[in-house]
């Protein structure tokens, strides 16, 4: 049996167009926690913990931090937008060179105070939601999604860079 890959420590990111009562509801909690999970992960890590990359090539947590919050507000911006309009096209971004930009020296308050308020807003809209077939398409991926698939892929996502943290805490004891 081969080890896990690191990149992916719960495996691919689920794209399902339709969600069940139970699986949209269990997104829905996964969301609500992830801000004060991402805090328990790196509480407590010096700035040299900080900036060690997750894996050999990886982001650094601090990295990871700042990379969620960017990624969430790019959640929140297509959640509004397919709420909004007819099946728009969300406008997609290079990630690595976002992680690259000065902000992402930041300490991680910064970004996990963002998160906390970023949250609040997006599952007040999250919980509105009465349709949730409303379609938006990444042109990068050359796919239309659904609102189900935005909350999984987000759910998702939050804990995917949580297990990261943990992961390299395990590892070195942290």
């Amino acid at each position: 049996m081969s080890a896990p890959d690191p990149r992916y420590p719960l495996g691919p990111m689920p794209t399902p167009l339709e969600l069940t009562l139970r699986e949209r509801q269990e997104a829905l909690r996964q969301l609500r926690e992830l801000p004060q999970r991402l805090r328990a992960a790196v509480q407590g890590l010096t700035d040299a913990q900080l900036d060690t990359p997750y894996r050999e090539g990886g982001w650094t947590v601090r990295q990871v931090v700042h990379h969620v919050a960017d990624s969430h507000m790019n959640a929140f911006f297509r959640l509004k937008l397919a709420l909004t309009e007819a099946n728009p096209v969300v406008k997609p971004y290079d990630e690595g060179t976002w992680a690259d930009l000065p902000d992402t020296a930041l300490p991680p308050h910064i970004s996990l105070n963002l998160l906390d308020a970023l949250h609040a807003r997006l599952l007040t809209v999250l919980d509105g939601v009465t349709d949730w077939s409303r379609p938006w398409t990444h042109p990068a991926q050359g796919r239309t999604y659904t609102l189900d698939t935005l909350l999984a892929m987000y759910a998702w996502h939050g804990r995917h860079h949580v297990a990261h943290i943990s992961a390299l805490r395990g590892q070195h004891g942290w």
